[in-house]
């Protein structure tokens, strides 16, 4: 196995380190955009490392900027850093201490990991031929972090357009225990949301010819609305809805007045998703119209489809393989149907995302997983992820490097 071994040592020397920073953040989890004791764990973190850190304005972000030892282009990494509103049941003894709030898709790790790296690579700097950006980002969950983050600038931190962006995400099953796995192309879902409300006439429940029932023209809706997907979209270019909030009336004997649900919409590409945006909207339209009532459907765009760019894929895959050897990397066969902003990040720059096993025990295939109350992350994955890390910034800054030299060579 290649790589540095003064990085893989004092990686593996602050294993303890990053296991007391993880169970810090682990038991005072915080949600959303606002992540005050989350930024201030990461600041004490970083204190004393020559960095150039700026923290956020709409969102409690930190961003740090490490000048590496030789000129060259910039790259980007990234940690988001917040929690769910999951009342946590995992049994550790550093459980968190905040009632509804849990680390359940192992944030916590991501910024421990994060913190290592900018702690390593500091002590290395002499080997970077070029900038690192550190993006410690809040609001992953639900709260577009990365989209705010991007609006602050953080792609022009280090005074240029970072030339590339790497990140990764932990997984308490479905993932060998320390495997790295990554695909090209598409990574990960577009996320967005269909919001239907249909409006009737209310009545008597023993009378429906005199009213407008709302309740079952919504129920339709949600079987239609599987049809749809089954009849008009490729199937070799997959969308999945799922209805997830359904609500209506108030009694049993009452017709009300509306009914309303709300979808979960992920699709793998634009096409798809444009015209889902357009056919899920027309299909309660007309359906709604057909039974003589009206009908408010919103399409919402949330995230779009998190996208490796090709080569950049192949390179993360190549660092993870050189450097922990073909058996602690796999690659992914299928995108996942979940979301995430740093395709945001990915959107706008070149760059990879990975997947790290960090399921605890050898029953990873049946593991609770992340986002549940019982999704348990082993600590001993710390110290490959601030590895994986610090490699992918040493080399990504050579390649970027030999790239600009050669596109210098070739205009002049």
């Amino acid at each position: 196995m290649a790589g540095s071994a003064a990085l893989r040592e004092d990686a593996h020397a602050m294993q303890g380190e990053l296991a007391q920073l993880r169970h810090r953040l682990h038991r005072r989890p915080e949600v959303g955009l606002q992540l005050p004791r989350t930024q201030e764990t990461v600041l004490e973190a970083l204190d004393g490392l020559p960095l150039e850190i700026s923290t956020g304005e709409a969102l409690t972000s930190v961003t740090a900027v490490l000048r590496g030892g030789r000129p060259g282009p910039a790259v980007l990494l990234r940690g988001d850093m917040d929690a769910l509103p999951v009342q946590e049941e995992t049994g550790f003894d550093f459980t968190s201490e905040v009632d509804g709030v849990m680390h359940a898709c192992g944030h916590d790790l991501h910024t421990a990991m994060l913190a290592g790296a900018a702690r390593l690579l500091s002590a290395h700097r002499d080997q970077l031929a070029g900038d690192v950006v550190f993006m410690f980002q809040p609001g992953e969950e639900g709260y577009d972090g990365a989209g705010k983050m991007l609006a602050e600038g953080v792609l022009d931190a280090a005074g240029t357009r970072v030339s590339s962006a790497y990140g990764m995400h932990v997984m308490s099953s479905a993932i060998p225990p320390a495997q790295f796995i990554t695909r090209p192309g598409p990574l990960m879902a577009a996320s967005d949301e269909l919001r239907v409300v249909v409006r009737g006439a209310g009545g008597h429940g023993s009378a429906p010819h005199l009213a407008r029932d709302p309740i079952s023209v919504a129920a339709q809706l949600v079987g239609d609305l599987q049809t749809l997907i089954t009849r008009r979209f490729n199937a070799f270019d997959p969308v999945v809805l799922t209805v997830g909030s359904f609500h209506a009336g108030t009694m049993r004997n009452i017709i009300p007045d509306e009914a309303r649900f709300q979808a979960t919409v992920r699709s793998f590409s634009v096409a798809a998703r444009e015209q889902m945006r357009v056919e899920s909207v027309r299909l309660c339209e007309s359906v709604a119209a057909a039974y003589g009532m009206e009908v408010d459907a919103q399409y919402i765009e949330e995230y779009p489809v998190t996208v490796n760019d090709a080569d950049h894929a192949a390179f993360a895959a190549g660092v993870a393989a050189d450097v922990f050897g073909d058996g602690r990397y796999a690659p992914m066969v299928h995108p996942q149907t979940g979301a995430e902003d740093f395709s945001r990040v990915l959107a706008a720059v070149p760059g990879c995302y990975l997947f790290l096993g960090a399921a605890m025990g050898e029953d990873w295939e049946t593991a609770p997983n992340n986002h549940s109350p019982r999704a348990r992350f082993s600590d001993s994955v710390l110290s490959d992820g601030v590895l994986l890390h610090a490699e992918l910034a040493v080399r990504a800054l050579e390649r970027d490097s030999a790239e600009v030299a050669v596109g210098a060579a070739v205009a002049g």
